[in-house]
Order: structure tokens, then sequence, then C-alpha cells
């Protein structure tokens, strides 16, 4: 009879636990924050539930969003400046002013250390921010126009996408800053002239760029150690936003005109699948597993969900007015306050379960 008794404690201990450890997987769940253009706010997306949680207003013209790998800060460019959303609180912590009225890209490094804003217009910059201080340390010259920027694993090197015209001349290209000297290094042409470039990403392993050469109906395939275009993808009408999945196997492109996503098998550089999508889509996002993807449309004030293993839109989220939601718009955490700390869910449940022992033990003694 003891044995026998022994059993069902041992069985109700490691399920209680793997039922914690469920719970906190759950929990650990992403959120994604959207940007929204007219709307003035960011509406924050629980991934688990795929349901707004939260909106956060008072953000003028909304366009960029980056956050950092830590998950403890947002970063939302509008109206020329920059805010802060601490992520704990969803509450905006410090706005940053910028180099002109049209700051759109915006990304973190690895570190967390430093964010950076693409200024468009005759701006032509990149403002480099300390996010210690919340102060711009340094402003980078670019082309006639920066729109999007992504950061290399290593940090050490800050990939813009720039349109140029000068004396006739006019050209697309990519402008290469060296993140330690806050200089450009050198810079390369892409797509057509005039192309529009816009959305930029770096493989997980530094080796390729990708970016979506807007009037072009094109991504470019950047080799990052000759600075060169490997490749030319064609796209469906007027790419702009873009992300690559954690793998590096596949790379995700919004198309403005043609309300669809293009699917890149990076391998091979040829579109493996088109999605429908929402009217206007813009960002673009995978989730820190891979098996979901995030697209803000536009015009449908929507986020569409779609699930990378079958290509396919799963879910439709209402959000606010002109959702752009440029960049890497999901955090690769919770808010913290949102998700008990892991060391509390194992004191309860170790609490719980040599309760649970105390009692038996009792009830066989009484008995």
């Amino acid at each position: 009879m003891r044995l026998s008794r022994k059993i069902p404690i041992q069985f109700s201990t490691c399920l209680f636990v793997a039922m914690l450890v469920s719970a906190a997987a759950v929990q650990a769940a992403p959120f994604a924050y959207i940007a929204n253009e007219q709307g003035n706010s960011v509406s924050v997306i629980d991934t688990a539930s795929n349901k707004v949680v939260t909106t956060i207003a008072g953000i003028s013209g909304a366009l960029g969003v980056a956050a950092n790998s830590s998950g403890t800060r947002v970063y939302v460019t509008g109206s020329g400046q920059l805010y802060v959303i601490d992520t704990s609180s969803n509450s905006v912590v410090a706005t940053i002013p910028v180099g002109g009225p049209l700051a759109d890209g915006v990304a973190v490094n690895p570190s967390g250390s430093r964010v950076y804003v693409a200024n468009g217009g005759s701006a032509a910059s990149v403002s480099v921010i300390d996010t210690s201080s919340n102060s711009v340390v340094a402003t980078v010259s670019v082309g006639l126009g920066a729109y999007g920027l992504a950061v290399s694993p290593d940090g050490t090197h800050v990939y813009v996408t720039t349109s140029f015209s000068r004396g006739g001349n006019e050209g697309s290209m990519v402008a290469v800053i060296d993140a330690a000297s806050n200089s450009v290094i050198t810079t390369i042409s892409v797509g057509p002239p005039l192309g529009n470039p816009f959305g930029v990403v770096v493989s997980p392993t530094g080796t390729r760029a990708y970016l979506a050469n807007g009037a072009g109906h094109s991504i470019s395939v950047i080799d990052t150690s000759s600075n060169t275009v490997v490749a030319t993808v064609p796209s469906g009408n007027s790419p702009f936003g873009i992300a690559i999945n954690p793998a590096g196997t596949r790379v995700y492109v919004t198309n403005q005109d043609s309300s669809t996503v293009s699917v890149i098998d990076t391998s091979s550089n040829v579109v493996a699948a088109v999605i429908s999508v929402g009217s206007n889509p813009i960002g673009v996002s995978v989730t820190p597993d891979g098996t979901r993807l995030y697209v803000a449309n536009n015009v449908l004030n929507a986020v569409s969900v779609i699930d990378t293993s079958s290509n396919t839109v799963i879910g439709t989220i209402n959000v606010g007015s002109g959702p752009y939601a440029f960049g890497q718009f999901i955090s690769p955490g919770p808010p913290p306050a949102l998700m008990p700390a892991p060391s509390s869910l194992l004191l309860a449940g170790t609490g719980m379960v040599l309760l649970g022992l105390y009692r038996m033990r009792f009830r066989r003694r009484a008995a």
C-alpha cells in the first residue's frame, strides 16, 4: 500500500511542475507593437492570444518601430521624434528630437546600447542615440533620403537604404556605416535609379543583406563581405517592409500595391510563395520562434497573422488607424509586469507540493 501511495505523489509532483513550465511558456509569448500613423498611437498585441491588450496614445505620426533584444524597451519614430516605451508599464518614458520631421526607419544594436534613426527628406541622415542617456550622440550624413536601416548581428555595421539626385545624376543605394566611427565607409548601388529602396534586413549570420526596391519591384541581395549585389529577386508591386526568420531560411516582403507578402527561399533566392493579405501592407515582423508572421495593413487598419509553416493567414487583428509599423516591431519577450518571474512560479509550486506531501503524511498517521 505504501508503494501505491508514493507513485501518485511523485506523479502529481511532476505533473504540477510540468504545468508550471507550460504556464510560464504561455506567459512568455512575445508582444507586437504596432505603430498607427493616423491614430497617433501604438497598439500592443499579445501574440499568445492575438488580441490587443493596450493602446499607447500620444505618439504623433507613429511610423517606425524597433524593440531591443531584452524586450525592455521599444522605440517608435514619429513627427521628427523618437519615442521610448518602457514595456513593463507600456508608457512613453522619453521623447528624443531627431534629424528632421521625416524620421522613418529605426533599429537597435544587439547590445541595446545604440538606436539608429533614418531621417528622410532634406535631412538625409542617420541619428545615433545613446540609450543610457536617451540623447543623440552623432549624426551621420547619407543620401537624399534615408528610409530603412538594419544593424549587423555583431553590431559593427549599419545598413541604410537611401536615394540621391544631384546634378542630373540619380541613383538608389545602401550606405554602410561603421558603428565604431559613425561614418559611411562605402555605398552600394541597388535597383534602378530612384528605385526607392525601403526596408532592409541582415541575415542572422551577417553574411547577407536583403532590401526592398519599391519602384524597382524587386529585392536586392547583398554579400556583406564584398558589399556587392549578388542577386535580384522579382517581387510584387511596390515592395516595402522586409523581415527574415531566425533560421535565415526565409525572407518576407510586403508588396504595397499587390496587397501580398512574397516569401523568398534564401538558399535559391527564389520566391517560394505569395500570400494575400490586407490592403497596402507595410510593416512585417517574425516571432522569435519563426512560427508566426505579423503584417500591418495600412488601409485595412488591421494586422494579418500568418502561419509560416503553411504560409496562410490564420487571423486578423483590428488595430488603430493607419498601421505602419516599419521595422522589427515584435518584442522578444513580454512586459515584465505581465509575466511573473520564473523564480516566483517555482517557489509557489514548491510550496504547494510540500504542503500536499505534508497533508498526505499527516493523514497516514491519523489512519
